[in-house]
């Protein structure tokens, strides 16, 4: 065998390390893509208020949000999603007629990608802002529902109507006081919502491809409150929050499983999300107060464990913030922006703090927890780092991101009630007049 020379040698030790190079920061780069996280359905993956990401910043540099972007849109509450890179949010123009939109912008950039419009007439609805629900991505397709029931099933890449329904009309839907809210819920081959309509379909099942029903069950008046899926006794069941009781339904065909009264006090006002946690299922109503659940685990059946109300003393009443379950403890806001801490064992108060948001009526607080933090975003559109302990609340770092607007609100200088996004370590927030992004990964801001 002849000796290779020295030169080639050398080249092929330097191609050898730039092959290892490559190899490294390939993997580094898959790690990063791995590690990055959408937000494509209402309150996140899981629809939980989890956020799992890392290499996020510790506090921010100063009174204001550095923006990325920002991008001009119509008025709604409905709070931005993020799938794909791409960020979806839904509006409402007035002019020249009533018209609701699916929108769809690059999330790098915020430019417009495209945009779904119908008219919409929002007779009989009050607060006429705009849609409510946030848009479902899932596997390619896009799902819109607007305030009076119509709902869109959109290609992701194009936004091509792939199916559409005016559920208001189909199902004679039994319009709530605010409209339609709850969000579609999507799992396996099914689209699940709770739209009140009339003819026991107060919960709806569609296929998610075609549209087409595929069971209706209750005769219940619609709630404000998304449907969540958990596990139970070794099955799927679907919680839903409906205006009079909280219930587990079997996916496959809607047959009821299990029931909770929990009937409204001077009209359905459910808005929060059911929170789940192990065993355990948390409601909390601005009206009645909070209720904890056992759900049995031999068998899908419910029991109470505790319920309290202002009688018993201080107690939480959620109107728009859905509570955190954190180990042995409950945290949430009340309807005037109050964070309570209970004893989960018990519903007994530990603390209160007034000072993550301004006191007043209908306050709102929205609760995200990554690992060790909670990411709160509060009406008057202001971002806080903090930690949530029996101990307190600890404010770690607080910056404003977008302005309240009026149009959600006309109060003081307006609201801001839409939940944000937290996903590839940025945050996305809409007002009234427009939807901004800001980068929070480690070294920003």
């Amino acid at each position: 065998m002849h000796a290779l020379p020295a030169r080639r040698i050398a080249r092929l030790l330097t191609a050898l390390a730039a092959s290892r190079m490559f190899a490294v920061t390939g993997t580094l780069l898959l790690l990063a893509t791995a590690a990055a996280e959408d937000w494509p359905q209402w309150r996140g993956q899981g629809r939980d208020g989890v956020w799992n990401e890392t290499g996020l910043i510790e506090s921010f540099s100063g009174e204001s949000v550095q923006r990325k972007w920002t991008t001009p849109i119509g008025a709604g509450y409905s709070g931005p999603t993020v799938a794909d890179g791409r960020v979806f949010v839904m509006d409402r123009l007035t002019e020249p007629v009533s018209t609701e939109r699916v929108l769809c912008l690059d999330a790098q950039t915020g430019h417009e990608l495209w945009r779904h419009a119908y008219p919409s007439s929002y007779e009989g609805i009050s607060y006429t802002a705009g849609p409510r629900a946030a848009v479902t991505v899932d596997r390619g397709l896009a799902y819109g529902l607007g305030a009076t029931g119509y709902l869109s099933c959109l290609d992701v890449a194009e936004g091509k109507v792939a199916w559409q329904r005016d559920l208001r009309e189909e199902f004679k839907i039994r319009m709530p006081n605010w409209g339609i809210a709850a969000s579609p819920l999507i799992e396996g081959e099914r689209v699940f919502l709770q739209i009140g309509g009339s003819d026991d379909s107060c919960v709806v099942a569609l296929d998610r491809l075609t549209g087409e029903t595929v069971w209706r069950s209750l005769a219940d008046e619609a709630s404000y409150s998304s449907p969540i899926m958990i596990d139970q006794a070794g099955q799927r069941v679907l919680v839903v929050w409906t205006g009079q009781r909280i219930v587990g339904l079997n996916p496959t065909d809607g047959a009821l499983l299990w029931e909770h009264p929990y009937p409204w006090v001077h009209w359905p006002i459910g808005i929060a999300t059911p929170v789940f946690d192990g065993d355990q299922l948390l409601i909390s109503d601005v009206h009645r107060g909070s209720v904890l659940l056992k759900l049995g685990q031999q068998s899908p059946t419910v029991e109470q464990l505790w319920y309290r109300t202002n009688e018993d003393g201080a107690a939480l009443h959620a109107l728009m913030s859905t509570p955190l379950i954190i180990a042995d403890h409950i945290y949430g806001a009340d309807e005037n922006g109050v964070l309570r801490c209970l004893k989960r064992e018990t519903g007994e108060q530990v603390w209160e703090d007034d000072s993550a948001v301004p006191t007043i009526k209908w306050a709102t607080i929205h609760l995200v927890r990554n690992r060790d933090r909670v990411w709160m975003f509060n009406d008057r559109g202001e971002v806080i780092i903090a930690k949530l302990s029996p101990q307190g609340f600890e404010s770690l770092s607080r910056a404003k991101l977008i302005d309240p607007t009026t149009e959600q609100l006309r109060r003081r200088d307006g609201v801001t009630w839409s939940h944000p996004a937290f996903a590839d370590r940025h945050v996305f927030a809409r007002n009234d007049r427009e939807l901004v992004c800001a980068d929070l990964s480690a070294g920003m801001n």
